[in-house]
C-alpha cells in the first residue's frame, strides 16, 4: 500500500520498517501543552489538534490494515482543574467527579482525581 501523498502523518511511512504497534499520547484534549495530555478537558473525542475525526480514523484503519495495533495513551486518573473547558464542577460543586478536599488534588500536575466510588 502506498502510503505517499495520502495525507498521513510523515512519522507513519516508518511503521513499515517492521514495527508491529504504535502508541499515541496525549490523545484527549488538553489545554496546558506541558502537561503531557495529562491535564485532561475532553474524555469523549480525540483532540482537534491532531486532525479531524475522520483523519483519524483513517490513521488508525491504515495502521490496522499494516497489521500494527494502535495503542492509545487514554488518561483516567485525573483531569484539568479548570471550571471554563474541563469537568471540574460540572454540577457546581467540587465533587461532582473528584475527591473533594487533599485528596483530590494531585500536587505535581496540578491536576484533580477522581472519586471512583461514586
Amino acid at each position: 500500500m502506498g502510503l505517499k501523498g495520502s495525507g498521513l502523518p510523515k512519522w507513519f511511512l516508518s511503521l513499515s520498517s517492521g514495527y508491529n504497534a504504535v502508541q499515541l499520547m496525549a490523545i484527549m484534549e488538553h489545554v496546558y501543552y506541558a502537561s503531557f495530555g495529562y491535564q485532561v478537558t475532553n474524555f469523549f473525542a480525540v483532540s482537534s489538534r491532531y486532525g479531524t475525526p475522520e483523519e483519524f480514523k483513517r490513521l488508525v484503519d491504515t495502521a490496522h490494515g499494516m497489521g500494527i495495533s494502535v495503542l492509545l495513551d487514554v488518561v483516567h486518573s485525573h483531569a484539568s482543574k479548570n471550571v471554563l473547558d474541563g469537568i471540574n464542577e460540572f454540577d457546581g460543586t467540587n465533587t461532582c467527579f473528584f475527591h473533594d478536599a487533599g485528596k483530590g488534588v494531585h500536587s505535581l500536575w496540578d491536576s484533580r482525581l477522581f472519586d471512583y466510588s461514586k
